[in-house]
């Protein structure tokens, strides 16, 4: 085999490489002598079928399947012997290959940087801390509470607070609407409604009563085909019912599978400050690749961009084609060193609305995004950083507990696509990673309200600007 590098340019290589017909034909005969031993052809005993015809037979097939083996086999051997660390996939274009002739072919190949070694005992970040106070306690508890809250039939016209029980039905002229109407449906005077007016219409019904009432869907509602158009309803009282005074005892604890009210109040406040402590963390690993994407700055494949490039602008088109409320629901989590973040369909404030001005932000955004993956990765080896079976396990019974009731279909996904699993391995890397790199900064602490912690912070380059 002879290989020349034709080109080198920044992280691209092109190299030729030429295999001898003869080896090729080598390696041809020597698989054409395993098929003679095996096949049976009538008129021939079992391993004395002549090399002619089963060259006839199976001749250009088996050509084909050692083109292809060896086009795999002497691409990696060519990377090897140079110790080149590709990015992606070599690209090969096969310049010759015809019978009697040598394999020539073209490999284009995109290899990773070389990345300083990385140092962060002198990198300062700061961990917002917030601490549970009894008021957001006794909040959570009413929120229970109000849950929890019962309620009696009463023989009277209904009253903003009061539950009605309906039969219903929506119209738009002469078609009715898909999921407007059911049997038994509950509706809680005084609360926000997605149809304005329609509460009002109902107050003052009694248990019996058949109301007609008229609604207009918002301008802005998230289905289409209904925004701005007016509605009639029809719509028959069951029963009104009133909402009971709220009990906030041990009962209620009870009622919610604890032993009383104090551990009601205990199990909330670790749930409060579980919630915190994910948003203070995620704030963290914001500010520490910030800082990351500062210190360090290396050239990067331009195909792996375009690999996370294309991914985000999908994201974006997609986004982009839902209704705004839908799209802001809906945000899909980006990929790379910037999983917490989400793409919104709008582009950044004082950047063009147009596509070609939103693909330059996107791209450069995209750019960084992947050197901090490699900048991450990288640490990663040099530190042996892993990812074992357990903790992928672990990530697939808690994808399965997404979907009650669904669980074996998803663990049995999972089993039977392994190429899959990179989804789930990818982040839990990156958490161990950015973990590893928080044992060695400088971290202070600051203690922050919650709204200070949960309110908007400046966006991070990784994430799509809202």
């Amino acid at each position: 085999m002879q290989v020349t590098e034709t080109s080198a340019d920044g992280l691209k290589r092109e190299y030729t490489i030429t295999v001898p017909a003869g080896d090729l034909e080598q390696e041809i005969n020597r698989r054409l002598g395993e098929i003679g031993r095996q096949v049976r052809l009538p008129g021939f005993r079992p391993g004395k079928v002549p090399m002619q015809i089963l060259r006839t037979r199976f001749g250009p097939s088996v050509r084909g399947e050692v083109l292809q083996s060896t086009l795999q086999a002497s691409s990696a051997e060519a990377i090897n012997e140079r110790q080149l660390r590709p990015a992606l996939p070599p690209k090969v274009d096969i310049l010759s290959a015809g019978e009697g002739a040598d394999l020539e072919y073209k490999m284009a190949v995109e290899v990773l940087p070389e990345i300083p070694e990385p140092s962060f005992a002198d990198l300062d970040i700061e961990r917002l801390v917030v601490e549970v106070q009894d008021e957001e306690v006794d909040r959570a508890v009413e929120r229970i509470a109000e849950q929890q809250r019962k309620s009696e039939v009463v023989e009277r016209p209904a009253e903003r607070g009061d539950i009605l029980l309906v039969d219903s039905e929506g119209r738009i002229g002469e078609h009715e609407i898909p999921g407007a109407g059911g049997k038994d449906r509950r509706i809680v005077l005084g609360t926000v409604n997605s149809l304005p007016g329609l509460e009002d219409q109902l107050v003052g019904a009694t248990a019996g009563e058949h109301r007609k009432v008229r609604v207009t869907f918002p301008t802005d509602y998230a289905v289409a085909d209904l925004a701005g158009k007016d509605a009639d309803f029809d719509v028959d009282v069951k029963e009104v019912r009133r909402h009971l005074p709220t009990a906030i005892d041990d009962e209620l604890g009870q009622a919610v599978g604890l032993e009383n009210l104090a551990e009601l109040r205990q199990e909330l406040r670790q749930r409060l400050q579980r919630d915190y402590d994910a948003a203070s963390r995620l704030r963290l690993k914001r500010s520490l690749l910030d800082k990351l994407a500062e210190r360090y700055d290396f050239p990067v494949p331009p195909g792996m961009v375009d690999l996370e490039f294309d991914n985000i602008w999908r994201q974006y088109e997609t986004q982009k084609a839902l209704p705004p409320a839908v799209a802001d629901a809906d945000a899909m989590p980006a990929a790379g060193a910037a999983g917490a973040d989400a793409i919104p369909a709008t582009p950044a404030p004082g950047m063009s609305q147009s596509d070609e001005a939103a693909k330059g932000e996107y791209r450069r955004i995209a750019e960084r995004r992947v050197r901090l993956g490699l900048l991450l990765a990288e640490v990663g080896r040099r530190n042996n950083i892993t990812v074992g079976p357990d903790e992928v396990n672990q990530a697939i019974a808690r994808e399965a507990r997404r979907h009650p009731g669904h669980e074996r279909q998803v663990i049995d996904f999972y089993r039977q696509n392994p190429g899959t699993i990179d989804t789930l391995r990818a982040p839990i890397f990156e958490d161990k990673v950015i973990d590893f790199i928080v044992e060695l900064a400088k971290i202070g602490e600051r203690k922050v309200t919650p709204q200070e912690l949960l309110g908007e912070s400046e966006p991070s380059e990784d994430a799509l600007p809202s």
